[in-house]
């Protein structure tokens, strides 16, 4: 299992960005995929105060403290999730002992929030969001950095079950179609065999459904639109789309400047690509 929630890709809609008032939970979102950590952090610091019941508070910090680790272990290559002997023989890596404490704690604090909410209101949108997203996080944390794929297939599932209240609730709530449409879209790489045996198991092995849920995420997304152009643009790549790939990182590069991943990936595709 890979990321369920992972790095950053871009937005066609630049100017969209440009109107989020610089308090806004959403801005804090912005700072982290550029890599300004210290101030995503205390963009989330302030929300979490002046909105103590809001869960999405919390959980945009424990997103914050896991991405860092990520980015500062080079998990965020492209190479890697393309290449899947490079991921199947990936090493475990060592984080900051100092980072799953602290992602710990909000990760707990956003589901006791969120759990709050839930026995108030049962179809609370934002609190199932969480709900969803606390899931999404841990198993991204026992895929990428613990190396514990069933256990992050465990949590995925488990998220699923939130994903389905809510967007039967909601349909329009597309930030949640990102789990689903991973579930589908990286399950369907595997070989047949264990394919069949997972989706005995329940788990989603579409790849088309995979892909028609990301882009919904892409296209109407808010909080999640980026990582669903992420994993859209590492769909290109395996399909040797390198065309849309480059369209993409090039946008991202311009949009998220400070982060060196998308300029390193475009420097990737282009003597390819200028070649033809």
């Amino acid at each position: 299992m890979r990321l369920v929630v992972i790095a950053l890709l871009i937005s066609p809609a630049f100017g969209a960005d440009l109107g989020a008032p610089p308090g806004d939970l959403y801005s804090g979102w912005l700072k982290m995929y550029d890599l300004q950590f210290d101030q995503a952090h205390q963009i989330f610091a302030d929300w979490k105060q002046s909105h103590p019941a809001d869960a999405l508070g919390p959980a945009s910090d424990a997103a914050a403290y896991l991405f860092f680790e990520l980015a500062r272990l080079g998990v965020l290559e492209s190479e890697l999730f393309v290449d899947d002997s490079k991921f199947q023989n990936r090493t475990k890596l060592r984080p900051d002992p100092q980072m799953k404490p602290l992602f710990e704690q909000e990760i707990r604090r956003t589901e006791r929030l969120a759990d709050a909410a839930l026995q108030t209101a049962p179809s609370d949108p934002d609190a199932l969001f969480a709900k969803a997203l606390t899931f999404g996080l841990r198993a991204d944390l026992a895929s990428l950095i613990d190396k514990q794929d069933l256990t992050a297939l465990k949590y995925t599932k488990q998220g699923r079950a939130f994903i389905d209240r809510l967007t039967a609730i909601n349909p329009q709530a597309y930030d949640a179609y990102l789990g689903l449409g991973v579930e589908n879209y990286l399950l369907s790489l595997k070989p047949a065999p264990l394919r069949a045996l997972l989706w005995m198991t329940g788990a989603q092995v579409d790849r088309d459904k995979g892909l028609e849920e990301l882009r919904k995420t892409a296209q109407y997304g808010h909080y999640l639109e980026p990582f669903a152009k992420l994993l859209l643009a590492v769909a290109a790549l395996r399909d040797n789309n390198r065309s849309l790939a480059r369209e993409l990182l090039s946008g991202l590069h311009n949009r998220f400047p400070d982060n060196p991943l998308y300029l390193r990936e475009l420097n990737r595709l282009t003597p390819i690509i200028t070649s033809k």
